[in-house]
């Protein structure tokens, strides 16, 4: 992915992380510019998408600038995605109907956990 994600606002309680990759942004953030890795969520179309691909509960930060260069993205398995901001650990799950959205798009799921 080209260009970097944009740097969380704010690192209080509004912090959010995606289900899917993991990257780290404000709930306004989400529902303004979706997420940079998972723009077949449309979480910038869908707000309700925001709530049903992210989650409050992670725990760690990484800053990550060349991903495609770092020992520490390849092993969070980040390295194919943009530089920002991501979780280390990531508690939950995409429901169902997100997995198959996944599916649809060719993107293979992982559980974060």
């Amino acid at each position: 992915m080209a260009g970097a994600a944009q740097v969380p606002t704010s690192f209080g309680r509004e912090l959010r992380v995606c289900l899917r990759c993991s990257l780290m942004k404000t709930y306004d953030q989400f529902k303004e510019n979706g997420c940079d890795n998972c723009m077949f969520f449309n979480m910038d179309k869908d707000h309700d998408r925001v709530l049903e691909c992210t989650t409050p509960n992670f725990a760690g930060v990484i800053s990550c600038m060349d991903p495609t260069s770092s020992w520490a993205a390849r092993w969070l398995r980040i390295s194919k995605f943009t530089s920002g901001c991501y979780a280390l650990t990531v508690t939950g799950e995409l429901s169902e109907e997100m997995q198959a959205i996944c599916d649809d798009n060719n993107i293979r799921y992982v559980p974060r956990s």
